[in-house]
């Protein structure tokens, strides 16, 4: 028992930034700059470290790391691992191109890839990164959201018998549904031949269907052909739309409906995140429809279990539910500035640490106390398809300090993350969501406090001001006049708006500038990141 402990453990490493640098060469000599993504094929999507090159460059202004991460969400956006007719994004890339998928979808990859879509529509401006995130948002929505509001957990690849069957096409059913004129240049934009792109996963053998993929951009097609891309682009979707209504008649992929809560906490995070960057209510409505699912459903006695399907709930929760919805309330908050999602959130990592975390090693276990039926208790750290529990709760600890002015809460954070350092020495960029978090606290950060009525238009104007910077090391908190916020977050009791007029408090470690009331002042203040020291 003591040797496998061993295994699992390691020493408490130096806890410091050069792990975040670490982390960043290794990303950059693995990085395929012709084609995005790290090493060869397989590809998986991986959101945690595109979002944590773009928070290096925020922080560090290092070009490379935004490089590494815009061509990697463009060649997944234009691959066939994007669904461009249904959207979403399958589960892997079987090739270095991202054109041949496995196609699984699950709803943590959506979720994920959601946030760092955002992240990059925030970083780089590259409006196709805002779309790509609405139109994954569009499939979960559609597809894989229960009536109850939960969400389900996977689409299959099979259909039919056949891997894929539901999502490819030939060349002549592709001219049958748009006519030849249509139909061929639908061919060419999308990469579809006569011959076939797509072979069999498990054999290699040509099967003459062909996965649509993006080699080219419409726009460069637009000029090629001499038109304007706006009016192509309107008769692609418009060939887009035909083609779907055709393939929603073949039969589906059957659905794996189980609704977890871990997953569904992620899909929380996507949508908060959404609502506050796109400035759209109608992911936080949505995300808050989730929230109050799980915990009516899912939280009978205060603690979590871990999965819903058909009525029944069951199976204890493991430590990833606790820290993915605790998270994910978070970003709620910030979709909502309703702050009985930071009281919420606060009682979920309360247990989260009394149920999972390591006394004696420091960390949080995998599995509660009790239920443990092992020799020893694993404890995950790397991020692999999903960030690690230890990931997410050093994020939300971190998260929590800043939200409620509580230092406890920082410290918990702070001795989660050098209790697990260690093992990160050993390869940083396995474990960037973790570095993500850790960034919370080896490096600046920002609390942001708009004193005023919601539904006034100067605070509104304050609000918009702050969504309008990418600032993801800033904590943006609302304090409306009912004093709720005040209650979880003391350290706003005496702020007050200025003559009547809506006022942002902009902190660093809770000592406050004098209020800004101007939304371009504002803006400017959070442009850049906040200073050293």
């Amino acid at each position: 028992m003591a040797r496998l402990r061993e295994i699992g453990e390691a020493p408490p490493g130096p806890f410091s930034g050069r792990l975040l640098e670490a982390a960043t060469e290794i990303l950059a000599q693995e990085f395929d700059p012709a084609r995005g993504g790290f090493g060869a094929a397989p590809k998986f999507p991986t959101p945690h470290s595109l979002v944590f090159l773009l928070r290096r460059f925020r922080r560090t202004g290092d070009e490379h790391a935004r490089r590494m991460a815009e061509v990697t969400l463009e060649a997944m956006r234009r691959g066939g691992i994007y669904d461009h007719l249904g959207f979403g994004f399958h589960r892997y890339a079987t090739d270095a191109d991202w054109r041949l998928p496995h196609f699984e979808k699950m709803l943590y990859d959506q979720a994920g890839l959601v946030a760092a879509y955002l992240e990059g529509w925030q970083a780089t401006g590259n409006r196709g990164f805002a779309r790509t995130a609405r139109e994954v948002l569009s499939y979960c929505l559609r597809d894989l959201r229960g009536p109850e509001g939960g969400f389900h957990s996977a689409e299959d690849a099979d259909s039919e018998g056949r891997e894929g069957r539901f999502y490819v096409w030939t060349r002549a059913e592709i001219l049958e549904v748009l006519g030849k004129e249509r139909g061929e240049r639908f061919c060419r934009v999308y990469g579809v031949t006569a011959e076939g792109n797509f072979r069999d996963e498990a054999t290699g053998e040509p099967t003459g269907a062909n996965v649509l993929h993006l080699d080219r951009s419409v726009e460069e097609w637009a000029r090629e052909w001499g038109v304007e891309a706006p009016e192509l682009e309107a008769c692609l979707e418009e060939d887009r739309q035909r083609l779907l209504a055709r393939r929603n008649l073949r039969p589906r992929p059957a659905k794996d409906d189980k609704v977890l809560t871990g997953w569904n906490g992620l899909m929380i995070s996507a949508l908060g995140r959404a609502a506050w960057v796109l400035g759209d209510e109608g992911y936080a409505r949505a995300a808050v429809d989730t929230a109050r699912f799980l915990m009516d459903r899912l939280r009978p006695d205060g603690r979590l279990l871990r999965r819903y399907r058909q009525g029944e709930a069951g199976v204890e929760a493991v430590a990833e539910d606790y820290a993915f919805l605790c998270r994910g309330l978070l970003d709620l908050y910030a979709a909502t500035f309703d702050s009985a999602w930071i009281a919420a959130a606060r009682d979920l990592a309360e247990r989260l640490v009394e149920r999972f975390w390591d006394a004696h090693a420091g960390g949080l276990f995998d599995a509660p106390r009790h239920g443990d039926a092992l020799p020893w208790r694993p404890k995950e750290v790397y991020d692999g398809a999903v960030p690690s529990a230890n990931s997410a709760a050093l994020e939300a600890f971190a998260r929590l300090g800043l939200l409620t002015g509580d230092p406890a809460w920082t410290r918990r954070a702070e001795a989660l993350a050098e209790a697990l350092a260690g093992r990160v020495h050993r390869y940083p960029a396995a474990f960037t969501a973790y570095l993500t978090g850790a960034a919370h606290l080896l490096e600046p950060t920002r609390e942001v406090v708009i004193v005023g009525p919601p539904d006034r238009e100067d605070t509104r104007a304050l609000l918009r001001a702050a969504r309008s910077v990418y600032a993801p090391e800033t904590a943006v908190l609302l304090a409306p006049p009912d004093g709720a916020l005040g209650r979880v977050a003391p350290f706003t009791r005496g702020m007050s708006d200025v003559g009547g007029r809506a006022a942002a408090y902009v902190c660093q470690s809770f000592t406050c500038e004098a209020p800004i009331t101007d939304p371009d002042a504002l803006a400017a203040v959070l442009t850049l990141p906040p200073p050293s020291g």
